[in-house]
């Protein structure tokens, strides 16, 4: 066998072969293949940054010996050996990984890229595998060694932190989610389902009545978390799961937050509280949508607004403060570039989002809970919803000082997501909290969460009104331009972790019967970014 043909080969099934860089074969330590004067010079102590030339050679080590099934070997040429020895040896072992064959890309400075050409071999039944990753070299610590810096996405790009690749027979039968008039909703075709579409095979798969199968998938860290099918080995029996989705609003969803990253969505029906829609484009996985808690910014006002017409300290056709700043608490608030509406009207105020004129009236509310209680009895916010998948309940605590006053306009610490402020629309839009629902719970005979009292008809009306003023003129007009039917709208913007000039972009709005929020993490002020996402899916019905 000359050197152009030499490969790492354990048990005559796991392979390593030339990759685009022209490096040659791989060779296991101590094997005497070619090159082994520059590999070992390459793998030398040294200092300073990792060059090039020593990262291309530990990635080619690393990968030889991963290929080659030796996990010793392997763990040694990363950073963290105990991590990395269980993760190749379970490669194989838990995995059930038959063949792997490991082509390496160019190195981009100390980033090496790689494709994995697998086949998994699961009781008799073999299927193939393939994805590409990367990994980066670091120099060691106290070895001074050129190191592959070990991430559990080495192994697979998708697995994160203490997750793990397992394959077999899962626990939970596979089940075919439908849309609400009948169309199957597939991860293929709506990928920021799959957390979703996961929970519900977990929740559901084995009480509809499906059979399981055998699969590969990622097993997560968190205890109770769903596990995330990558593929199916023999196919199971699957139940049928009826959602409230839909799949033309779902799909607009998909389209619209695809142009901002670390962007999500939810859509719901006010006059059912039905989740139409819900969508993320992230890096890293998680449906923020319905399980995140940022602070909401000014779409918080839709809460405060209720609130204060609600004791009467305002009317949307009565003059409001709005000047440059307040102070309350010790802190000062101000306005967007500082600005002021000396003759405002309290809707106005709401619709230029106007921070000022909803503090003022912190000093004739007189009650700490005002805020909270409002948020609770009215809007659902607090309460145990149970959609039918995970989902994070909204945070209005109650506040004392500077802390009440930037609660009134969505600061400080208050939490929600996309699902909660889309409720929050919903719930102003109708007057009455109807708890948002992902499938039915009849499904399964859970108990929904239902508000202490609908909202007064005038604090309603007026708070409607104001939602429309601001999608005509105020700061959602932009937005909401192309958006037709009845519509109302409100944007936020929140600081997060001094954001400074980056905040959380929000938005939230509706049109006939429909309702939509939207966050964009570091998207800028609250129609930039969010304003298009949530106008996008309005315009899907």
């Amino acid at each position: 066998m000359n050197g152009a043909a030499k490969g790492a080969v354990i048990g005559g099934v796991f392979l390593a072969m030339v990759g685009a860089t022209g490096y040659g074969v791989y060779a296991l330590v101590g094997d005497g293949g070619e090159g082994g004067d520059a590999t070992t010079s390459a793998l030398s102590a040294g200092s300073g940054p990792v060059k090039e030339k020593e990262a291309e050679a530990a990635a080619k080590a690393f990968l030889a010996a991963w290929a080659a099934g030796d996990e010793r070997v392997a763990a040694d040429l990363t950073n963290n050996p105990a991590a990395a020895q269980s993760a190749v040896g379970e490669f194989r072992s838990r995995a059930y990984v038959s063949k792997a064959v490991i082509t390496p890309g160019p190195a981009n400075g100390t980033t090496v890229p790689f494709k994995v050409e697998a086949e998994i071999t699961y009781e008799g039944t073999t299927k193939p595998l393939a994805y590409d990753s990367t990994l980066t070299v670091v120099r060691g610590l106290t070895s001074g060694k050129p190191l592959v810096d070990w991430q559990p996405s080495v192994i697979h790009p998708q697995l994160q932190k203490d997750e793990k690749l397992r394959a077999g027979a899962p626990s939970s039968p596979p089940v075919r989610a439908v849309d609400r008039n009948g169309e199957e909703l597939t991860a293929e075709k709506y990928p920021s389902l799959r957390p979703v579409l996961d929970q519900l095979r977990q929740t559901y798969g084995a009480k509809a009545g499906g059979k399981a199968g055998a699969e590969l998938w990622i097993e997560p860290a968190a205890e109770g978390a769903p596990r995330r099918s990558l593929l199916t080995l023999v196919a199971g029996e699957p139940s049928t799961v009826r959602t409230y989705l839909d799949a033309g609003v779902q799909a607009a969803a998909e389209q619209a937050v695809t142009k901002y990253p670390e962007s999500s969505v939810v859509a719901v029906m006010p006059s059912t509280g039905h989740v139409l829609a819900v969508a993320n484009h992230r890096r890293d996985g998680f449906n923020a949508a319905m399980a995140g808690n940022r602070a909401p910014g000014s779409t918080m006002k839709i809460v405060t607004g209720a609130m204060l017409l609600d004791r009467g300290l305002v009317a949307a056709d009565k003059q409001a403060e709005c000047t440059k700043e307040v102070s309350w608490g010790g802190r000062t608030f101000h306005n967007l570039k500082n600005f002021e509406d000396p003759g405002a009207t309290f809707a106005t105020a709401f619709a230029r989002s106007c921070n000022t004129a909803f503090i003022k009236p912190v000093k004739h509310v007189n009650d700490d809970a005002a805020l909270s209680d409002e948020a609770r009895e009215v809007f659902g916010i607090g309460l145990d919803w149970k959609t039918g998948v995970k989902s994070t309940d909204g945070k209005v605590p109650v506040a004392t000082g500077a802390e009440e006053a930037a609660g009134y306009i969505g600061q400080g610490r208050i939490t929600m997501n996309p699902l909660n402020v889309a409720s929050i629309t919903a719930t102003a839009r109708t007057g009455v909290f109807r708890q948002p629902l992902l499938v039915s719970p009849e499904l399964d005979g859970r108990r929904i969460a239902t508000a202490e009292r609908r909202m007064k008809p005038s604090v309603q009306q007026q708070l409607v009104s104001m939602m429309r003023l601001t999608a005509k003129s105020g700061t959602a007009r932009e937005a909401m331009a192309p958006v037709g039917g009845d519509k109302g709208a409100k944007t936020g913007s929140a600081e997060v972790g001094g954001a400074g000039d980056s905040p959380d972009s929000w938005f939230t709005g509706f049109s006939d019967d429909l309702a939509a929020a939207a966050v964009v993490e570091g998207g800028g002020h609250g129609g930039d970014a969010a304003g298009p996402i949530v106008a996008t899916v309005l315009n899907a019905r």
